[in-house]
């Protein structure tokens, strides 16, 4: 069971990483952001800064 809970986590980590990636466009970040960066760590990010994770919602819409 805990496998299946751990490949969850894995695949959500990876969709978000992905879906912030292609919607960064839509972020209020200047493109010489380092896309990369915040594209990786973004379920820290999400959690511990507000600006980021309205951010994130907003790339998350496209």
């Amino acid at each position: 069971m805990s496998q299946i809970i751990a490949i969850l986590l894995i695949i959500g980590y990876f969709v978000g990483a992905r879906k912030f990636w292609k919607g960064f466009r839509n972020t209020n970040f200047s493109p010489e952001t380092n896309r990369l960066f915040l594209s990786l760590l973004w379920p820290i990010l999400f959690v511990a800064n507000k600006s980021y994770r309205k951010n994130f919602k907003k790339a998350l819409k496209d």
